[in-house]
């Protein structure tokens, strides 16, 4: 296969869309082109969001801004260049890879998502729903931002677990594609990790095995980011071993 053909693959890639073939030859090509290997990582935090849709009715200021922001942007041709925005040009390193990320979840968000689980679920269904509008804004946000820098790895169970940092905002996004479902009467928890001593940062919905989580808190300097099994509700303090542990993306 020719190598111009092998850059167009990422995203194939991603999706788990190779034949076997195609695949080991994308691996072996991975190993020298660092643009393809950065593109994936990236098209996986993206399709990792695409399976929030929810039935939160989204407000038309959101999906006129997303669908708007949509059609500035095309496709980089296979084996690299630039994106070109309508307007004016972006280099790839930062104008793809943000857009491929941000374009997926705000789309997925903006056309009927919901951006978290972590609500007071005593509040009425119009409360609910428009706090879910506004970390659908902030999530989106975060994605979009121009600092934003990601880290995507594999757990044990073969899950994939993406964090996204705004430095500039001070946010950050878990993002989770295939994580096995928690025990009866236990939930994900998120934890900022600053440097030894661990920061409650949110629950996970434990009936989602795809699902991104605005994390809560400020990044703060925080060195990574931990995720443990705690009792429904949350702890104060982790119980148990991490289930998975990140550093914050350079």
């Amino acid at each position: 296969m020719r190598t111009e053909d092998l850059h167009s693959l990422s995203g194939a890639y991603a999706l788990h869309a190779l034949s076997d073939d195609e695949r080991a030859a994308f691996e072996r090509h991975l190993a020298d082109c660092a643009a393809c290997a950065e593109e994936s990582r990236e098209f996986a935090a993206a399709t990792a969001r695409l399976g929030l849709a929810a039935s939160v009715t989204p407000s038309p200021v959101l999906k006129e801004r997303v669908m708007h922001r949509v059609t500035t942007v095309r496709q980089v041709p296979p084996g690299g260049g630039v994106v070109e925005p309508l307007r004016h040009r972006v280099p790839r390193n930062r104008g793809l890879a943000r857009w491929v990320l941000a374009a997926c979840v705000a789309a997925a968000a903006g056309l009927g998502g919901t951006a978290v689980w972590q609500y007071d679920r005593a509040q009425d269904a119009g409360d609910r729903a428009a706090q879910a509008e506004q970390r659908t804004e902030e999530l989106a946000g975060v994605l979009a931002a121009p600092d934003a820098a990601s880290r995507t790895v594999r757990l044990s169970d073969g899950a994939s677990a993406t964090l996204v940092v705004s430095k500039r905002q001070d946010r950050a996004v878990f993002l989770a594609s295939d994580m096995a479902a928690p025990p009866r009467g236990k939930v994900y928890q998120l934890w900022f990790d600053d440097h030894g001593t661990m920061r409650s940062a949110g629950l996970m919905d434990p009936g989602r095995p795809s699902q991104a989580v605005l994390m809560t808190g400020g990044v703060d300097g925080a060195a990574g980011v931990g995720v443990t099994v705690e009792p429904d509700g949350g702890s104060k303090a982790p119980s148990g071993s991490p289930v998975a542990l990140m550093s914050m993306p350079a």
